[in-house]
This record gives C-alpha cells, sequence and structure tokens, in this order.
C-alpha cells in the first residue's frame, strides 16, 4: 500500500492523541527543537472550537503548522484530513508529519486514513498521559481509556507534578489498561522526549480494515460534540489585562467544570522581552501558565472546555468587559 509515489519515499507520519490538557503541543514543540534543523517537519492539529490558538505560537523556520478546527479528524472531518495532507506534501515536501489530533478523537479511522494514501507511511501512534489529571479524564471520557489502549508508546507527562504514592496509582492504572505497550516519562515540566524514542517506530496498529471496523462498531460519530462544552471568546481590539486580576480570575474556574482553557492575552506585570506583547495561557486541572509569544499581532483571545459552561458566560463577559456577541458557547451534543 505504501509504495513510492512518484520515485519519491512516503513521507512518514506520527499521530499524537492525548485528552485535554496532557501536553500534547508542548511535547511536541519541544520534540521538533531537538531535531535537525534540515529535518522539515509539517505539523497538522485538530482543535476543539472555530478558534485557532496553538497554530500561532508554534510558528518555526523548520515547522509548517495547519489547523483544521470545528470538528473531529476521525470522522466529520477526515475528508478535510486527507485534502490537507495531500497539500502538505505536495506544497512543502517534509522530512515528517505530525498529525495531533484533539482531546476526542478515535486513533483507529485516522491511523486508516493514513494507511490508505500510498504516498504516507504510518510510523507510530503515541498517547500522551497527563499524570497529574488521569484519574478524573479516565473516568470522564471512553475516548481518553481508547486512546490509551491503542498506541504504540505511552508518554506519561507532568509526573514530576504527582506524589509518589499517587504516581503509582496512575501508573497501575494506565497498566491496567494496557499492560504490554512501552511506557516512557516526559522529562521537566517542558515535557521532553528524545526524538529517537518516538520516531522509527513502525507501527503494526490498525494494518487491516476488519480491525478498524470492530472498533469503530461502538463509536459515538458525535462524540466531539458530546464529551465538552466550548465556550470561547475573540476580542475585536487590543486590552492589557492585570496579571493579577486574570490569575485570580483562573483560579475562581472550578477545574470539574473547565478542564481546559488556553488564549492568547496581553498582561501586565509580566518579566519578558519588550517585544513580547502576549503571552500564550493554559489552564489545567486547576493550575495555569503563562508562556510570551513574540509572533502574535491580533487581539486576545481564549477558549475554554469542560462541561455546564453555560454558567460562565456571564461571569466570562463581565471579567473581559466585552460585548455578549464577542463571546461564544458551543454545548455539548451540537450538530457539527
Amino acid at each position: 500500500m505504501n509504495e513510492e509515489t512518484d520515485g519519491k519515499a512516503p513521507v512518514p507520519v506520527t499521530v499524537f492523541t492525548g485528552y485535554l490538557g496532557a501536553g500534547k503541543t508542548s511535547i511536541i514543540k519541544n520534540l521538533v527543537r531537538r531535531l535537525p534543523k534540515d529535518y522539515k517537519v509539517a505539523w497538522l492539529k485538530n482543535e476543539f472550537g472555530d478558534m485557532e490558538v496553538d497554530s500561532e505560537v508554534a510558528k518555526d523556520s523548520h515547522i509548517a503548522v495547519k489547523e483544521i478546527m470545528n470538528g473531529c479528524l476521525c470522522c466529520v472531518l477526515v475528508g478535510q484530513m486527507n485534502e490537507a495532507l495531500k497539500e502538505i506534501v505536495e506544497n512543502q515536501n517534509p522530512s515528517r508529519i505530525i498529525i495531533e489530533t484533539s482531546g476526542s478523537a478515535y486513533p483507529a479511522p485516522i491511523a486508516w486514513e493514513i494507511r490508505k494514501m500510498d504516498f504516507l507511511q504510518l510510523d507510530g501512534i503515541v498517547t500522551v498521559i497527563d499524570a497529574l489529571n488521569f484519574s478524573g479524564y479516565e473516568d470522564k471520557s471512553y475516548t481518553a481509556r481508547i486512546q490509551s489502549q491503542y498506541t504504540d508508546l505511552i508518554v506519561v507527562n507532568k509526573h514530576e507534578l504527582v506524589e509518589p504514592g499517587k504516581l503509582e496509582t496512575t501508573l497501575d492504572d494506565v497498566h491496567d489498561l494496557n499492560p504490554t505497550t512501552p511506557k516512557i516519562h516526559a522529562t521537566g515540566p517542558d515535557g521532553i522526549v528524545e526524538p529517537g524514542l518516538v520516531f522509527g517506530l513502525d507501527t503494526k496498529l490498525f494494518a487491516s480494515a476488519e480491525e478498524v471496523e470492530v472498533l469503530e462498531s461502538g463509536k459515538d460519530d458525535q462524540h466531539h460534540g458530546n464529551e465538552v462544552d466550548i465556550l470561547q471568546a475573540k476580542l475585536t481590539s487590543l486590552k492589557v489585562f492585570d496579571r493579577k486580576k486574570f490569575e485570580d480570575f483562573l483560579g475562581s474556574l472550578d477545574p470539574e467544570d473547565v478542564y481546559r482553557a488556553k488564549g492568547l492575552v496581553c498582561l501586565t506585570g509580566m518579566d519578558v522581552d519588550a517585544d513580547s506583547k502576549f503571552v500564550l495561557f493554559n489552564f489545567v486541572g486547576g493550575r495555569h501558565t503563562f508562556d510570551p509569544i513574540n509572533s502574535y499581532e491580533g487581539n486576545p483571545k481564549l477558549i475554554f472546555m469542560g462541561t455546564d459552561l453555560f454558567r460562565y458566560k456571564k461571569k466570562l463577559i463581565a471579567f473581559l468587559e466585552v460585548e455578549t456577541e464577542c463571546v461564544k458557547l458551543i454545548p455539548r451534543n451540537h450538530s457539527h
């Protein structure tokens, strides 16, 4: 199936899965930074909602980033994925393609679509586990369990933030879901893994249509909209927020409701370069981080993912001091 096309070897593809906030984007960014400069990586991202955030912060001289939004690659957007992959290969001639799925994606249909393209070679499926919050979303998400079971490599992220006893319990839970797949720990708060451990896996997963059909038989095609609400805000002008007030706002979010939030905002009191007007904020499990961003020149934008987020819409509008139309709620069970 993966014969050479037009005299060129198929482009290897690595698929990253993992639940909301597991740290996929950070791990991929740091992974690519450890590659030779002449090794050209194309990065295809699937995001919740209709707002680009990560592509703004992942720009690099040898990383081409493309985001597909408002749906899931494993079902309704599979056609867009196919077209995007063809365009990437034709126009960018990458050494490798990394596909970062949304937190609710099933790996099987994505892998099978890649296998059907003779100009690509499915190299591996890598699942990122958030050791700090795994016990919570393991119970909430059927998809998170599937992602942990059908993978070539499990990367345990944020383990340094977990007490030894709790970490041992989490690792036991992961082992119960998948006792045979190799597991490695990402290093440090930035989530560093060596490329040699992630690339060249030569996966044997989802090699037949029959295998995919068995796993697909119980799949809910509306799962992308069934797992989380999405609350997003796009400001129409530049606004600077007080860092302490912004942190207090994030601290007021209940992590049982808000699983994940991220965005690009301007904050006062940040010890960053003069050229860095914006920071990327990340919020997972009640914890937040800020990272300076140099390349973004738009207006602030924020996205929140979780359950019962209708209760937070008025609160977000009041905090941002924006008009109602700047904030959009996409509830669970919405139509793709």
